[in-house]
C-alpha cells in the first residue's frame, strides 16, 4: 500500500501549484512573459499573448500558442500546445483555464509525466533499475481545491512506453492529496487486456507513504481448495501500529476470514498477531491411493503471534503462539512444509528480570502433540519460576560460587479414545555450585565443580500399587562432582607464504576428558519420570572422553576451516545410557542397558565464508551399526545464489531395542535454492523434501518472479504428497498454484496461509 500512495501522490502532485502572495498580476511574486507579439484587448488589466508564449510565475512555467490574461478577474486562458512545468513534473493539454488567485483550474485533453526518482521510498528494483516515472492522462484534469483533484475519463501507469505493460483506467478519479483517492468504474489492464473490473476503489495517498486502503488481490488454485481469491484491507492505525483484514474465497471448500495486527513501540518492543477463521462446507477430495474422502462441513481457526516488550531497564516480556483448533485443517490450508506437517500446537509467555548477578524468569508454556484428532499428549508448565545467581569469585580465592533455584507446576497428560490421563505435579529444585578452574597451563586445563542438589515433588510412584502415581510427596538430595580436563593440547603451524589460500595453517589436537560422579539416590524408582531432572541415576560415575582436531587458516585473520571430533561416554551404571541427553537417542527407555554410549563422530567444515557444512553420526558399539546420521550445508554467494541442503537418517536395527521397529526408521533429503539477478529484477526459488525410504517427494515448491521497469509477476507452484503416513490427520496429497501481479507504486500482499513465502507489501 506504500507504493500505491506514493504513485498517486506523484501523479497529481505534478499539478499541485504552490501558494503565493496575493500580488498583481494574478498573485505571482515573479511574473515574466515573452512572446513574438502582444495584443491588448480592452485595458492594461486585460490582454492577450500569441505565438510562442512563455510565462514564468514563481517556480511555475506556462507555454502555449495563445494565452489570454484577465488580471481583473484573476483568470488565465491558454490554448494550443499548452504545457505546464513545475520542478521535474510536466503536464500537456490542448487548452487550459486557470484561476491565478485560487490556484484552481482545468486542463482539457491532458496528459503528464511525473518523476518518482527524488522520493526516498521509490525502490528502483521495482522499475527494472530504471529511473521511476509515472504517466497519467484524462479528458480533463481539474484542480478543485488546495489538495483536491479530479481526472475524468483517464488513468495512469508507471510504464512510460508506447504500449504500457499495465494501466489503470477509470471514469472518474477524485483525489485528496495526503489523504485518499476514489476511483469509479476502474479497470486494470495488462498489455491492453482488461484484467479485472472494480465498480468502486478506495486507496490512500498519505504523505508518509503509509495509510489505510485496499490491497491488490492475489489468485491461487489447489486440488483440495479449488480456485482461491484473496483480498485484503490495510488499516494504518498510527505511525507505530497497523492492521490488515483478509478475506479468502475457496471454490471447493468455503471461505476464510482473518486479521493481522502489528506494532513497533521502540527498539526491543514489537509484536504481531495473526488470526484466521475457515468456514467449510461439505467437500470431496482424492487421497494418494486414488480413493475419495468426504470432508464434512466444519469451522476451524488458527492463531499465530509473537511479541517482545521491554517493561523497564531490568524487566522484559516475551510471548509467542502457534495454535490451531483442527489438526486436519492445519495440513489442508498451510503452505509451509513445517507447518503443514506439524501436529503440535503451543503457546508460551516469559517474563525475565536481571539485577546485577541475580536474574528471575517466569514462564507459562503449553504444548500439545496430536497423533490424530482424538489421540494426543500434553506437556508444559504453569508456571515455571527460576532464580539464578551468576557465578562470582569468593574474595580473592580461585573459587567461584553460583546458585540456581526452580519452582514449577508441570503439565503432563495423555488422551486416547476420550480417556485422559493426568500425570502433572509440582516440583521444587535448588542447587548451589562451587567451581574451581585451573588454567595456569595453556596446554592442559582443569575445570572442577561440586554441586549439592535438593529436589522435592508433590507426587510420587507407589510400588505397592504397581507403580501408580499417587498424591504422596517425595524428596531427593545428592552431590554432583565433576571435572573437565582439556589437554595436553598439541599444536603445529605450517607456513605457506606462496599459497593464495592462506599464508599459514595451524593444526590443533585437543583431547578431552570429563569425569562426573553422582552420589547415591535411594528412592529413584519412586520418582515420577517427566524430564531430565527426574531421570538422574545415583551412585554412578560417567566418563566422557573425546578427541578434537581443529585446522585454522590465516589470510588476513585466522579462521577455523575444519573441525573433526569423536567422543563416547562410559557409565558405571548401565541404565544411565538410556537417559543421557547428550545423544540424539537419549531418553529412550526401550534401549537395552549398556555401560557405553554410542560413539559420536562430528565434522564441521567452512573452507570459505560462503560455504559451511556439518555432519554427525552415532555409532552403536554393541551391535556394530550406525544409529543416526545427519548432514547439513549452505552455500551463499552473498548476492545472486544461495543454496542449502540437509540429509538425515534413523536406521532400522532389528537387534537393537528402540531401533527394532521398521516404522521408526526415517530417511529424508531436503534442499532449497534461491537465484536472483543483479538488481533483483529476476529470480526464483526451488525447495523440496524427499523421502528416500519410500522413494517419493513429500513436497516440491517452485517460485519465480520478474520485475520490469514498471511491473512484475510472481508465480508459485507447490506439490505435496505425504502418503498414508498423514492420512489420519489430513489430506495425503495436494497441488497448489498462486499468481500475483506487482505494479510499481501499487502494493500487493500475501494471504495468511503463507503463499509467496508470506511476503507482504503495503
Amino acid at each position: 500500500m506504500l507504493r500505491t500512495g506514493l504513485l498517486v501522490l506523484v501523479v497529481l502532485g505534478a499539478i499541485a501549484w504552490p501558494a503565493a502572495a496575493q500580488e498583481p498580476p494574478g498573485g505571482c511574486k515573479v511574473w515574466q512573459t515573452s512572446s513574438d507579439q502582444t495584443f491588448s484587448i480592452t485595458s492594461t488589466r486585460h490582454y492577450r499573448l500569441i505565438r510562442n508564449v512563455e510565462i514564468n510565475c514563481n517556480d511555475m512555467q506556462f507555454f502555449a500558442d495563445e494565452v489570454e490574461i484577465f488580471a481583473d478577474a484573476d483568470r488565465m486562458r491558454a490554448s494550443g500546445h499548452v504545457v505546464f512545468v513545475s520542478n521535474e513534473n510536466r503536464v500537456s493539454a490542448e487548452r487550459m483555464e486557470f484561476n491565478t488567485r485560487t490556484r484552481t483550474g482545468t486542463f482539457f485533453v491532458a496528459s503528464g509525466i511525473a518523476s518518482m526518482a527524488g522520493r526516498s521510498t521509490a525502490d528502483r528494483s521495482f522499475f527494472g533499475t530504471q529511473e521511476p516515472d509515472a504517466y497519467f492522462w484524462g479528458e480533463s484534469i481539474e484542480k478543485l481545491g488546495p489538495k483536491t483533484y479530479r481526472i475524468t475519463h483517464g488513468g495512469f501507469t508507471t510504464c512510460v512506453q508506447p504500449t504500457p505493460r499495465w494501466e489503470l483506467v477509470s471514469d472518474s478519479v477524485t483525489i485528496t492529496l495526503e489523504e485518499h483517492a476514489i476511483l469509479k468504474n476502474a479497470i486494470l489492464k495488462v498489455k491492453g487486456v482488461p484484467l479485472f473490473y472494480m465498480p468502486m476503489m478506495y486507496y490512500p495517498i498519505n504523505k508518509e507513504d503509509r495509510a489505510t486502503g485496499f490491497l491488490i488481490p492475489t489468485y491461487g488454485n489447489s486440488t483440495i481448495r479449488g480456485q482461491t481469491l484473496s483480498n485484503a484491507f490495510f488499516w494504518a492505525i498510527n505511525r507505530s501500529q497497523d492492521a490488515t483484514f483478509y478475506h479468502d474465497w475457496y471454490s471447493k471448500t468455503g471461505q476464510g476470514f482473518g486479521s493481522e495486527y502489528r506494532y513497533v513501540e521502540g527498539p526491543g518492543s514489537a509484536g504481531n498477531a495473526r488470526f484466521q477463521i475457515i468456514n467449510e462446507h461439505d467437500a470431496t477430495y482424492e487421497q494418494a491411493d486414488g480413493s475419495e474422502t468426504v470432508h464434512p462441513a466444519s469451522s476451524s481457526y488458527t492463531f499465530n503471534g509473537n511479541m517482545a516488550q521491554i517493561l523497564s531497564s531490568h524487566m522484559r516480556l516475551t510471548a509467542n503462539a502457534n495454535y490451531f483448533s483442527s489438526v486436519t485443517d492445519q495440513q489442508r490450508y498451510q503452505q509451509n512444509i513445517f507447518q503443514l506437517t506439524s501436529t503440535t500446537r503451543r503457546y508460551n509467555a516469559n517474563l525475565t528480570g536481571n539485577w546485577g548477578r541475580y536474574s528471575l524468569s517466569t514462564t507459562i508454556d503449553r504444548t500439545q502433540t496430536f497423533s490424530n484428532d482424538e489421540v494426543w499428549s500434553l506437556y508444559g508448565s504453569a508456571p515455571r519460576v527460576t532464580v539464578t545467581r551468576a557465578e562470582a569469585p569468593i574474595g580473592k580465592l580461585p573459587l567461584y560460587f553460583g546458585a540456581f533455584g526452580e519452582y514449577v507446576t508441570l503439565l503432563r497428560s495423555d488422551a486416547s479414545n476420550d480417556v485422559e490421563t493426568d500425570r502433572g505435579l509440582t516440583r521444587f529444585d535448588v542447587y548451589p555450585t562451587l567451581r574451581f578452574p585451573f588454567t595456569r597451563w595453556q596446554f592442559l586445563t582443569f575445570n572442577s565443580s561440586v554441586r549439592w542438589r535438593a529436589t522435592y515433588w508433590t507426587e510420587s510412584l507407589d510400588p505397592l500399587q504397581g507403580g501408580a502415581q499417587v498424591p504422596q510427596s517425595i524428596g531427593r538430595t545428592y552431590l554432583d562432582m565433576s571435572t573437565q580436563i582439556t589437554g595436553p593440547v598439541l599444536t603445529r603451524i605450517f607456513n605457506t607464504p606462496h599459497r593464495s589460500y592462506a599464508q599459514k595453517f595451524k593444526h590443533v589436537i585437543e583431547p578431552t576428558l570429563t569425569i562426573q560422579r553422582v552420589t547415591a539416590i535411594d528412592n529413584y524408582d519412586d520418582v515420577v519420570k517427566i524430564d531430565g531432572t527426574d531421570t538422574i541415576i545415583g551412585k554412578a560415575t560417567r566418563f566422557v572422553y573425546g578427541l578434537n582436531n581443529r585446522l585454522y587458516a590465516k589470510r588476513d585473520t585466522a579462521r577455523e576451516i575444519l573441525t573433526v571430533s569423536v567422543s563416547q561416554s562410559y557409565y558405571t551404571d548401565a541404565n544411565a545410557a538410556k537417559v543421557d541427553p547428550s545423544y540424539q537417542s537419549g531418553f529412550n527407555q526401550n534401549l537395552a542397558p549398556s555401560h557405553f554410549s554410542p560413539v559420536v563422530f562430528q565434522v564441521h567444515a567452512s573452507p570459505t565464508v560462503k560455504l559451511d557444512a556439518t555432519f554427525r553420526t552415532e555409532y552403536d558399539t554393541q551391535v556394530d551399526a550406525l544409529r543416526t546420521l545427519a548432514a547439513n550445508g549452505t552455500f551463499n554467494t552473498g548476492r545472486w545464489v544461495s543454496v542449502s541442503a540437509g540429509w538425515s537418517q534413523r536406521k532400522y536395527i532389528p537387534e537393537l531395542p528402540g531401533f527394532d521397529n521398521p516404522l521408526g526408521a526415517t530417511h529424508y533429503l531436503n534442499a532449497s535454492t534461491n537465484v536472483r539477478a543483479p538488481g533483483n529484477s529476476l529470480g526464483g526459488i526451488y525447495t523440496f523434501n524427499y523421502d528416500l525410504l519410500n522413494h517419493h517427494y513429500l513436497q516440491q515448491r517452485y517460485m519465480a518472479y520478474y520485475n520490469s521497469q514498471c511491473c512484475g509477476l510472481a508465480v508459485e507452484y507447490q506439490a505435496v504428497n505425504f502418503g498414508a503416513a498423514f492420512s489420519s490427520v489430513g489430506v495425503s496429497q495436494d497441488h497448489r498454484f498462486n499468481i500475483s501481479f506487482t505494479l510499481a507504486g501499487i502494493g500487493t500482499f500475501s494471504n495468511l496461509l503463507g503463499a509467496f513465502g508470506g511476503q507482504t507489501t503495503r
